[in-house]
């Protein structure tokens, strides 16, 4: 059970985060004259939340995110992050970018990466700039600044977010022998929740699977510390993992950057590798109704950044695509601006 002083650490942490991150947003908005993040000049039909609403949303998400470390579910998350001593080079590197960043919006260029890394073996769809960022998912300079991009989107809540899927794993896993089990976290990027996972439960065996190399060679750095822990370089189309063989599967962030016709292949993929009894894991965007008054915010973010296929992720089925795969739906539990959805073999 956590005690005071952790949660009072805990409390200062997390705001620490939200400051940090929250400032680099204002500036990074101001530093790209309003084109990468502001509202401004993007036509929605819903009326955006006022401030009230959304900074409640988020603090809903850290009482429940502590609740459960306090329910012992999983740790409290280091106080000072494993990246901190990075972190002035790390917000420098951020803002060189943001002007590139911004020119890529403003002349909707989102295809760069098909010149700066040519490259054979991968899907025409995964050759963009996804949100305009600098060498899409084909760089060093890209997996170095992800993290805290998506740290700087979401205002520092994206650990807090993907923490949620901790949940049902903890339940899964409870009087179990982890060491007999494995997970597969597909689309791993740079290994950021796996680390979450091996902090929590350090003998369990699992693989990160991406179709980026420089992504999965940062994964490797973020978790050199452990053991048991296998790299696949691969795509999540057709994953080179045996049939039946994960007792656990966990995909973040990754379906609403996949067309609708993916969608599918890889639903059936993850249906394939897990036992029967197996559970599935996904953390993703909410869509709308998840969280009432958040629907502006879902129709600004395709326009704001280049995120092809999210449009048509917003009407997607999750429950039912899944269940066409073999999977039978559990939970969806809305987080702040991601949800988790459980599923069961």
């Amino acid at each position: 059970m956590a005690n005071e002083f952790t949660r009072n650490l805990y409390r200062l942490s997390q705001a620490a985060r939200v400051a940090w991150f929250g400032s680099h947003h204002v500036v990074a908005n101001r530093l790209g004259r309003g084109t990468a993040f502001a509202e401004g000049g993007v036509k929605v039909e819903s009326d955006y939340p006022d401030r009230r609403l959304f900074f409640a949303e988020m603090q809903k998400l850290f009482e429940r995110d502590w609740k459960n470390i306090e329910d012992g579910l999983y740790a409290a998350p280091a106080a000072i992050d494993r990246n901190a001593f990075t972190a002035f080079y790390d917000s420098l590197d951020f803002l060189r970018d943001v002007p590139e960043v911004a020119r890529r919006r403003r002349d909707q260029v989102h295809d760069e990466v098909k010149a700066e890394e040519p490259r054979q073996g991968f899907p025409d769809y995964y050759m963009q700039n996804f949100h305009f960022q600098t060498g899409g998912w084909l760089s060093d300079e890209s997996a170095r600044r992800y993290d805290f991009q998506v740290e700087t989107l979401f205002a520092g809540t994206a650990d807090a977010m993907r923490r949620q899927a901790l949940v049902p794993i903890a339940a899964f896993l409870k009087r179990k022998d982890q060491r007999k089990l494995s997970l597969l976290d597909v689309a791993t990027g740079t290994g950021r929740f796996l680390a979450g996972v091996k902090d929590n439960w350090p003998r369990l065996a699992v693989t990160a699977l991406d179709l980026s190399p420089e992504y999965l060679a940062r994964a490797r750095k973020e978790l050199k510390a452990w053991r048991d822990v296998r790299f696949l370089e691969a795509n999540a189309e057709a994953m080179p993992v045996l049939n039946a063989s994960q007792d656990i599967v966990t995909c973040i962030y990754l379906f609403h950057e996949l067309p609708p016709e993916i969608r599918q292949r890889v639903a059936r993929e993850i249906a394939r590798v897990l036992k029967p009894g197996g559970l599935f894991v996904l953390v993703d965007s909410i869509q709308p109704g998840d969280t009432p008054g958040f629907e502006a915010l879902t129709e600004f973010f395709p326009q704001a950044f280049h995120e092809p296929y999210y449009e048509s992720y917003l009407t997607w089925d999750i429950p039912h695509a899944f269940a066409m795969a073999g999977l039978k739906p559990e939970s969806s539990t809305p987080a702040f601006l991601s949800k988790v959805v459980v599923f069961r073999k």
